[in-house]
C-alpha cells in the first residue's frame, strides 16, 4: 500500500468541481421555468471544465500509479453515472428545457458524470498496490 508517496491534489480538485457543478445546476434548476441570468451557471461550468482538464493533466504526469485499479473503478463509475446523466437529460428535455439553459444543464451533467469516475478511481487507486 502506497501511503507515503506525494500525489497531486486530484481528489481535492474533484470536490471543488462537484461543488461548482452542484451550485450552478441547483441555481439554474431552481429558477426553471422562469427566465434567469445564466452568468453564474456559465461561470461555474467554465471553471469546473477547466478544473477537469487540470485534473487530467495531473493524472497524466503520475508514474508508478495503480492504473489498473484506477481504470477498473473509473470504468464502472462512468457507466453508472452515464445512465444517471442520460436520465437527467431526458427529464430536462421532456420538461421542455430548451436553448442555452439546456446547453448549460447538459454541460453541468457531463462534467458531473466525468468528474466522479476520476475522483473515485483516483481515491481508490492511490491506496492500491501497483
Amino acid at each position: 500500500m502506497n501511503t507515503t508517496k506525494k500525489l497531486p491534489p486530484v481528489s481535492e480538485i474533484s470536490v471543488v468541481i462537484l461543488a461548482l457543478v452542484v451550485a450552478g445546476g441547483v441555481f439554474l434548476a431552481a429558477h426553471l421555468p422562469k427566465h434567469t441570468s445564466l452568468t453564474f451557471t456559465t461561470l461555474t461550468v467554465v471553471i469546473a471544465a477547466l478544473l477537469v482538464l487540470v485534473n487530467l493533466v495531473l493524472l497524466t504526469r503520475l508514474t508508478g500509479f495503480a492504473w489498473k485499479t484506477f481504470f477498473l473503478v473509473a470504468k464502472w463509475t462512468l457507466l453508472a453515472y452515464s445512465i444517471f446523466a442520460a436520465a437527467l437529460e431526458y427529464i430536462f428535455i421532456k420538461d421542455g428545457v430548451r436553448g442555452s439553459v439546456l446547453a448549460l444543464m447538459s454541460a453541468t451533467i457531463v462534467i458531473f458524470a466525468v468528474n466522479l469516475p476520476i475522483h473515485f478511481g483516483f481515491t481508490v487507486a492511490r491506496y492500491a498496490d501497483n
